[in-house]
């Protein structure tokens, strides 16, 4: 579902916008931390449903139902908003005192954003099955959270209780006190007491019995906090030992391979997930398997798991963990490493002969860039710190079909290095990549292909290369190229098409007939490619179309009976985008015999295979219905 209404886009734009100020919102240092922590994570969990809806399709329009769950929704973040700023900026000792009311008013903060939640119908919606299983989980937590109050800080009322009642408090109170209140430095005490000024003034100037008391605290925790500083030294280790104790990490966020907390999490024809690094190194070993499963690998290439990733990051941005470092320079190597000191020599030398050589003498130095480059991920680092990306940029352009396809496929190999991939774009590469795609020789577009596949890992690449016209030049090789080009050029389209608006572009350029083709040709060794894409395209209204259009049914329902489990999946997941809202489509699955391959598909698929496959079944009951209301009226 796209919005042609200006209203209706600006509804949306509203939306984004107040997840993305609620998502800025400094952290919470206060006794509200967990509750404010909560409400600002589920919130900012819906930011993928708004961005989807605003870049989809431009030619439908929101139903009336929707536009009202929006609305509704839209009130309770304005509310949300207004809630968490007054916690942040508010005196923490009145919010410790209050907590109770502040509670309630969490708790019916949650209801609100649940019940408007519960307004918008999902299913109606043109959005991606992960973004659809994204808020269905958000919606799921609001709604639990609706049931579940927050539980009172005994210890924290216990404290509070005392610290008022006795002249001169346990100094272990008093500390308690301050790290829970993080009222720690006169710094802390002076913005507090400026916010128990405010609220004086607030009250008229009668401010009550509540406020002596928080006077009487503020007064305590000032003549104990010059002191606590005075011993900081002692403390420091212990507040360090405690600040650095790590919490148990997640198996799902483990590597499996290095059972380390992923950063680059990546996703292989199994359907397991791995850090990159790891599986890239069992890869470049020349294992063919999955060193989870055993089973072989079907292809090589690596995919971002961007669901599992964003997860991970909010789980350290929840317990304070960094994520592990990104690579080091070469200039960090450690003595032993694997860039031997005639490497770096040999690209000194070889990066005089790129500035300043004849062509020839360009030519071989590219070529030989080229190999170092694939060699070792220092030499990549080594290579990169030395200038070489503008120049074999710039040899993108040269005449010389030799010299473009060494230029592209050192940049390629380059690109392997993440912070190698900002440096790549920053030069300009991607609209002479997309050059090299359409018009080199069929080496250099395979390997330019690669390229697009590599840079396109970071989202914001999606776009560019989206932009530069990308998209049709990786169909006419998917359609021509050899079986390692059309395998490139399937990832490139299918990473790309990831983001929304590439799907449209795509679904514009052609793309469905050649996957069909694909798909139908069991031989060909592109079914896999053809149906992860297909899937994906089938999210977008104008891919389910154009999916619709090429007498589909047939094909699915024979791989939901003979495919790979993955296979299986995606082609469920394709039938069911093409059934939900079409009545024509759901007929012919019927009447192909769709029934009895979900019924076996919903016993024996993956979980999210047997999901598809009863929701597919579900519809036909529901059309039966339709189509027979007499007999449900004898029942």
């Amino acid at each position: 579902m796209g919005l042609t209404g200006d209203s209706e886009g600006q509804l949306l734009i509203q939306l984004a916008e107040l997840v993305k100020e609620i998502s800025g919102l400094p952290e919470c240092r206060n006794s509200c931390k967990k509750m404010h922590g909560n409400l600002v994570r589920r919130i900012k969990l819906l930011s993928p449903l708004f961005e989807e809806l605003r870049d989809g399709n431009e030619e439908s329009t929101m139903k009336i139902e929707e536009i009202k769950g929006f609305e509704l929704l839209k009130f309770a973040l304005d509310s949300a908003k207004e809630l968490l700023q007054s916690i942040n900026e508010g005196s923490k000792l009145y919010q410790a005192l209050q907590k109770d009311q502040i509670a309630y008013k969490f708790q019916q903060m949650m209801e609100t954003i649940e019940a408007a939640l519960n307004e918008i119908p999902y299913d109606e919606l043109d959005i991606s099955e992960e973004v659809r299983e994204q808020i269905e989980l958000v919606h799921a937590q609001f709604r639990r959270a609706k049931g579940r109050p927050e539980s009172p800080d005994l210890q924290l009322e216990h404290d509070l209780a005392v610290a008022q009642k006795e002249k001169d408090p346990d100094p272990a109170i008093l500390k308690r006190l301050s790290d829970k209140l993080q009222l720690r430095t006169i710094n802390d005490l002076s913005k507090e007491s400026v916010a128990f000024h405010e609220l004086v003034i607030a009250s008229g100037g009668n401010p009550g019995e509540r406020f002596d008391e928080m006077a009487s605290l503020l007064k305590k925790l000032k003549d104990y906090i010059p002191t606590e500083n005075s011993e900081a030294g002692t403390s420091e280790g212990e507040k360090g030992s405690m600040k650095h104790r790590s919490p148990v990490i997640p198996d799902d966020f483990r590597c499996p391979i290095s059972l380390e907390l992923m950063k680059d999490p990546v996703i292989v024809s199994t359907g397991q997930t791995y850090e990159r690094s790891c599986i890239q190194k069992w890869l470049d070993a020349g294992h063919k398997t999955c060193p989870k499963t055993q089973q072989t690998l079907l292809h090589t290439a690596l995919t971002p798991n961007y669901v599992l990733k964003s997860l991970i990051a909010l789980w350290c941005e929840s317990n304070s963990v960094e994520l592990p470092k990104k690579q080091g320079t070469c200039r960090s190597r450690k003595p032993g490493s694997s860039a031997s000191d005639c490497d770096r020599t040999a690209i000194i030398n070889l990066m005089e002969k790129l500035a300043n050589g004849n062509s020839e003498q360009q030519r071989a130095a590219a070529g030989e860039l080229r190999l170092l480059a694939k060699r070792n991920a220092d030499n990549r680092v080594c290579i990169a710190e030395a200038g070489a990306i503008p120049l074999l940029v710039e040899l993108l352009s040269s005449t010389d079909p030799r010299t473009q396809e060494h230029a592209v496929t050192a940049l390629l190999n380059l690109s392997i290095n993440d912070s190698n991939k900002g440096t790549i774009v920053n030069a300009g590469a991607i609209p002479d990549i997309v050059d090299v795609l359409r018009i080199g020789s069929m080496e250099a577009r395979e390997n330019a292909a690669a390229t697009l596949f590599s840079l396109s890992v970071i989202d914001e690449n999606k776009v560019a290369i989206g932009a530069a016209g990308a998209i049709p030049a990786l169909i006419k090789l998917l359609c021509e190229g050899s079986p390692r080009g059309k395998k490139d050029a399937a990832t490139a389209i299918f990473n790309l098409s990831i983001y929304q608006g590439n799907k449209a572009r795509a679904v514009r350029a052609g793309i469905v007939p050649p996957l069909m083709r694909l798909l139908k040709d069991a031989g060909g060794g592109m079914v896999d490619e053809a149906l992860a894409i297909l899937a994906i395209l089938a999210s977008h209204q104008e891919g389910k179309a154009a999916i619709g259009q090429a007498d589909p049914i047939p094909v699915l329902l024979e791989v939901i009976q003979t495919g790979s489990p993955r296979n299986r999946e995606n082609a469920a997941a394709i039938l069911w985008s093409l059934c939900t809202g079409n009545s024509e489509q759901l007929k012919l699955a019927k009447e192909s015999g769709a029934e009895e391959a979900l019924k076996d598909l919903s016993e024996s698929g993956t979980d999210r295979a047997k999901r598809k496959a009863g929701s597919i079944l579900e519809l036909f009951q529901r059309f039966e219905v339709k189509e027979d209301p007499v007999s449900l009226s004898s029942l």
